[in-house]
């Protein structure tokens, strides 16, 4: 017998709707125990709406929400005792010091170890000693992420996390997520930037317009059998054929290069180019942003 996975986050019709089509509408969503999901959408999908349900920062037009079986509303003390939260808009400390902000959030949980701190500092090279408003938005988003991560805690809920940060900063990023995972913490990440979740994902949600459009684990997801092609030709490329290629869809002309998004077999198209003088010939597998756009179309 398949033993039963715990969920860590269950929606069931979860629903916000602040009119005129805008929040999040009917979300059925599990999230299982120690799974690192990735909820993608463009700025105004539904993603933060969503995020907000889930810590009871707003109360749900219908539907319910659970994390660890504590209902999202009811509950939302007792969640927020299991989860570290790095919101999408940063509060704002003002004059305080870097480690005062710590100081004084570690003393409201009260299960922070100063060890913990000190080394997520170092690694994100963040300097606790500066006044919050004299840092920069890179800075800002790293403390953050420190103060999401330093109870360790059973989920880490994650509102675009990387904003602001540097490519190096957020290589420590992925690092802090694999060892979250690691010690069998689940993760619910937030973002409309396709590579964050290609580095440390294991499902994919994706919304679109206030609604869920498609769940799949990452490697289902980015391996669709679609294939981005670009073929260069000598002379004037076939276009009226390559248009006409059953399964060669957006494509697009520039001179004498063309290329295009080629679903299924490749027979036709290879038939639509035969006799043609080919200067190069290029067929990938198409990123995970390419299949995501998709569908959007």
């Amino acid at each position: 017998m398949t033993p039963t996975v715990a969920s860590a986050i269950e929606t069931r019709g979860l629903t916000k709707d602040y009119g005129l089509g805008r929040g999040i509408f009917d979300l059925d969503l599990t999230v299982g125990e120690g799974e690192v999901f990735g909820y993608l959408g463009p700025n105004g999908a539904g993603k933060t709406t969503t995020i907000k349900l889930l810590m009871g920062m707003v109360h749900p037009t219908r539907g319910s929400g659970s994390i660890f079986g504590l209902d999202v509303g009811s509950q939302a003390v007792d969640v927020k005792r299991l989860v570290g939260y790095v919101p999408g808009e940063l509060p704002q400390f003002g004059g305080w010091r870097g480690d005062e902000i710590v100081a004084y959030l570690a003393g409201l949980r009260g299960d922070v170890a100063e060890s913990a701190v000190e080394a997520i500092a170092e690694r994100l090279t963040l300097d606790l000693s500066r006044k919050y408003r004299e840092l920069s938005h890179g800075n800002k988003q790293k403390l953050a992420l420190l103060l999401g991560f330093m109870h360790r805690p059973r989920l880490l809920i994650l509102d675009e996390p990387t904003t602001g940060l540097d490519p190096l900063h957020q290589q420590v990023f992925y690092e802090l997520i694999r060892d979250a995972r690691a010690r069998g913490a689940t993760v619910f990440l937030s973002s409309h930037v396709l590579s964050e979740v290609e580095h440390v994902c294991d499902r994919v949600g994706i919304v679109r317009e206030g609604r869920l459009v498609t769940v799949a684990p990452l490697e289902q997801l980015a391996g669709i059998r679609t294939h981005r092609v670009e073929i260069e030709f000598a002379d004037a490329p076939p276009v009226d054929g390559l248009r006409a290629v059953t399964g060669l869809e957006q494509v697009t002309v520039s001179d004498h290069r063309v290329s295009g998004m080629l679903r299924g077999d490749p027979t036709a198209l290879m038939a639509a180019i035969a006799g043609r003088r080919i200067v190069t010939f290029t067929s990938r597998e198409p990123t995970l942003e390419e299949i995501f756009l998709s569908y959007y179309r």
